[in-house]
């Protein structure tokens, strides 16, 4: 029995169409961070090519027959591995794969040792065609920070709030045998720029810890930002890149946020489709 390719019908209305593809397919991954185990984890996937005018449809079911061939491995190589093959297999000049997964790193508490798993989201994404696509990572990082006007206006105390930093970098090309950029670079990297690290688990003497360590190291958004960006704008694996730092305030009734870009403005765009 031959049944017709409905899709594969010339289209007569002379509109060419910049995406077409799916978004939300939710999917079992094993995710690589460079050298060392893979870790199992859920991702939620969007797939999607550019269509031309003539031609009705783009044929969708290949997109989850790529991701079940692909899903062994999803990571910065990985996730471009599937772009080339989304390009390949649906014969298109331009194709966008993303993906939203968790990511969980074993975090030892500083005094105590206790040891638990702290999540992160991340985002891959490659976008482009053979010779014009680059790799994103978007990773947010939870933070603590203290005021410092807070800190220096008072006679004792100092008002804490918790934080989060996006850092998105648009990856340069490296050799294979140089070293990549890894998410635990950027995890690192937006702790460092805080007053004080988040801790999944934490005891009496851990806590007094993190208190005092948060309160000896105060910042402001601005500051958050500025370091992320001071630090990313000297590193040869990073093209292009937007920082947005923020805190839920914990004596006023809004968030406080700062970004910055590079190398000007609109140069990265958080992706959030």
């Amino acid at each position: 029995m031959t049944l017709e390719d409905v899709q594969s019908r010339p289209d007569l209305r002379g509109v060419a169409l910049d995406e077409v593809g799916i978004s939300g397919l939710r999917y079992p991954v094993l995710i690589s961070d460079g050298p060392g185990a893979k870790q199992e984890s859920i991702g939620e996937f969007a797939f999607a090519v550019a269509l031309p005018s003539e031609v009705k449809g783009t044929h969708m079911s290949r997109f989850v027959e790529i991701l079940h061939e692909c899903a062994s491995e999803i990571s910065a190589t990985g996730v471009q591995a599937v772009h080339r093959e989304v390009l390949r297999r649906l014969t298109t000049p331009w194709a966008k794969v993303a993906v939203d997964t968790e990511f969980f790193r074993e975090r030892l508490a500083p005094v105590s040792g206790a040891r638990a798993l702290l999540g992160h989201r991340v985002r891959w994404s490659v976008v482009g065609g053979d010779h014009d696509s680059a790799v994103r990572i978007q990773v947010t990082v939870p933070v603590t920070s203290v005021c410092p006007c807070s800190k220096a206006i008072s006679d004792y105390g100092a008002h804490n709030q918790r934080g989060q930093i996006i850092i998105g970098v648009l990856l340069a090309e490296q050799a294979d045998n140089s070293e990549q950029l890894t998410l635990i670079n950027l995890f690192d990297l937006a702790e460092s720029a805080a007053s004080a690290p988040v801790y999944p688990l934490l005891k009496r003497p851990d806590e007094r810890f993190v208190t005092m360590q948060a309160y000896d190291n105060p910042v402001f958004v601005e500051d958050m930002a500025r370091t992320v960006a001071e630090q990313l704008r000297t590193d040869d694996r990073v093209l292009a890149f937007r920082v947005h730092a923020a805190n839920e305030e914990s004596i006023h009734d809004h968030a406080a946020y700062a970004v910055t870009e590079w190398p000007h403005r609109g140069a990265y765009t958080l992706e959030t489709t």
